[in-house]
């Protein structure tokens, strides 16, 4: 049977909907003044940062032209006109390309190893004592505070020219981002298989291992592929302290001006970069399913 609707009293109903109508009204002002508030503060920001629109739009050309000398030969004909010309050194940046790959990759998995055993101990809910989970917290926020490429310039200095110091500022940087990524990932996981192991008398290095690891694997290993990738980039940086890889080039011809090189540099970084972040999708899908590629 169908059912009768109630309805409210003329002056209920009149309550309520000034009530609704007042409840409106603040959110719209609260929206207002945190948006007036935003505001100001980028225009604060933006003063203090020297950040002017004039001036932005004045040399917005000079960005625009500089694409166009990258993608010129000089012959004066566009690159893609001569690929042979432009790509002219295609087998020596290679090289170099593959030895940032490298850098980026062993890297990545000295950091990762550190970063896996360091985050059970910062975590909240795995943490074995307070002092300890601090101390390991501080460690790591040093690790991914100071930039990876201070740690290759200390470095080069340290060792001079080469690779090694692009291994050690990339593992320490992988120590503390990772170490963060695999922290939170823990302190989310489901805590009744670590009360049940827990239960048994297992120790602490148990728990880890059999209620633990199983929950976390997977995004462990999604967040070190994108680390992987994200070194990469970081590796070709690092070149221009003299950290080794194709960053060493890609600096020199920026400061010789030979524009084309710059364009060819840059083209094969960026395929580099696509190739691994298909490459990466694709090792996540095989080892995790098709969960772990979104």
């Amino acid at each position: 049977m169908p059912a009768a609707v109630s309805i409210l009293p003329s002056q209920q109903l009149a309550a309520l909907n000034d009530a609704y109508r007042k409840a409106v009204a603040r959110k719209r002002l609260r929206t207002t003044l945190v948006t007036a508030v935003c505001f100001a503060a980028l225009l604060i920001a933006a003063m203090g940062a020297e950040v002017n629109v004039v001036t932005f739009f004045g040399k917005i050309g000079n960005f625009a032209s500089y694409f166009d000398r990258i993608f010129t030969l000089d012959g004066g004909v566009r690159v893609w006109n001569d690929i042979g010309e432009w790509f002219w050194g295609w087998k020596k940046w290679l090289s170099l390309l593959g030895e940032t790959v490298l850098i980026s990759y062993v890297g990545t998995l000295v950091g990762a190893v550190i970063a896996f055993g360091l985050n059970f101990l910062a975590a909240e809910n795995t943490g074995p004592s307070v002092a300890l989970r601090f101390a390991v917290k501080r460690f790591m926020e040093f690790c991914r505070t100071v930039p990876d490429i201070v740690f290759a310039l200390i470095f080069v200095i340290a060792f001079g020219l080469g690779p090694m110091a692009g291994v050690l500022a990339i593992a320490i940087h992988c120590i503390g981002a990772l170490g963060k990524q695999y922290g939170e990932i823990v302190e989310n996981i489901d805590m009744k298989p670590v009360e049940g192991v827990r239960a048994t008398g297992a120790s602490w290095m148990a728990c880890m291992r059999f209620a633990v690891l199983p929950q976390v694997a997977a995004g462990f290993a999604s967040y070190t592929l994108l680390r992987f990738e994200i070194n990469v980039r970081g590796a070709s940086v690092m070149g221009f302290v003299g950290a080794g890889g194709i960053g060493q080039e890609l600096v020199v011809a920026v400061r010789k001006f030979y524009y084309s090189d710059v364009s060819a540099i840059l083209v094969m970084i960026i395929g580099t970069v696509f190739i691994i972040d298909i490459g990466t999708g694709w090792m996540r899908g095989r080892l995790f399913g098709k969960e772990a590629r979104s």
